[in-house]
């Protein structure tokens, strides 16, 4: 039996820094209305022709060169966008080419912000199957290409960028580090209140975001508690046992109401919507290396992450580090 091991972590974000201020220069709100409802103050705007794959690649590059790794050595990429550079073909693929993987295959999955939950539990299936033997799992977006700039209910909540894990096959056993479950939730009867008015067989444009955002909060707030508890049941864990909470960066209310359910200290949750904003599938691999990276952390901690995006879609995972 093999489980999937986390041997490298990337982020990348965009140059460009747009402030709430910026924004409430040209819109009906201001700085303290945003970080009061949101707790974001500025999110990472892509610059004109840097596209979702460039986010990608970059991001890849890095967890790659942390794991000590190449392009040449992978068999699978999972990208999670519901920002594709093309309807087709797969943005994936885009990125394969530039790393220099010429074995396996590479494919997008598209559960908007629970995207990268997603492909981590595609990805991790195919190496417990043994499928594959090291992938990289990757969350990019740009989501300030498909937001209406005039809605300040939605323009000031996202921003771009992109993370990115590598994962290697290991043997499996009740100490060992690496993915202990996942699980994957979704409701397509609750469409209308989180989606995307265009697309090529609707519309034949892109389209913009349009969400109720009252509602997608009561819906957060509800799955998000039952699939943490549900991963934490699989794997006979309490939420004392959890070392860190790394969730969806949309909304500091939503992330301090799971924490609060897990009977976590705050500084036990991982939080970064103050300076990316909802980055959608790229929030929770960029808050993750951004807690690699600073040391918080270690081997042999226990990581709870959670999601919730449109469709409606929802999951979690437990990791070992």
């Amino acid at each position: 039996m093999f489980r999937s091991q986390i041997v490298g972590c990337g982020g990348y974000l965009p140059e460009r820094v747009v402030t709430n201020d910026e924004l409430a220069a040209r819109l009906d709100t201001s700085d303290a209305w945003i970080r009061q409802r949101t707790g974001i103050g500025e999110r990472r705007i892509a610059a004109d022709g840097e596209l979702t794959s460039d986010l990608a690649f970059c991001a890849a590059r890095r967890a790659l060169e942390r794991a000590g790794m190449s392009g040449s050595d992978l068999d699978l990429i999972v990208l999670a966008t519901a920002t594709p550079d093309q309807t087709f073909p797969a943005t994936a693929s885009k990125v394969q080419a530039r790393l220099g993987m010429k074995r396996g295959a590479a494919f997008d999955v598209q559960a908007v912000c629970s995207g990268f939950i997603f492909a981590l539990a595609v990805a991790d299936n195919a190496l417990r199957l043994g499928q594959a033997r090291t992938a990289l799992v990757i969350g990019a977006e740009t989501f300030s290409r498909i937001l209406d700039w005039q809605d300040r209910g939605t323009c000031v909540l996202f921003g771009d960028g992109a993370g990115a894990v590598v994962l290697n096959a290991g043997p499996a056993g009740p100490s060992d580090r690496g993915i202990l479950s996942t699980h994957l939730h979704s409701d397509g009867r609750q469409h209308d209140i989180l989606y995307v008015d265009g697309g090529p067989s609707s519309t034949g444009a892109a389209g913009c975001l349009r969400m109720e955002g009252r509602e997608v909060f009561r819906q957060a707030v509800q799955h998000l508690s039952e699939v943490v508890d549900e991963a934490l049941a699989a794997n006979g864990l309490s939420g004392a046992d959890i070392d860190w909470l790394v969730p969806h960066q949309a909304n500091t209310r939503i992330i301090d109401a799971v924490g609060r359910r897990l009977g976590l200290p705050a500084g036990k949750t991982v939080v970064t919507i103050e300076r990316h904003a909802n980055t959608s599938a790229a929030s929770i691999p960029l808050a993750l290396d951004e807690a690699v990276t600073d040391g918080r952390i270690r081997p042999g901690h226990l990581i709870l992450m959670e999601a919730l995006g449109g469709g409606l879609t929802w999951g979690a995972s437990v990791v070992r580090w």
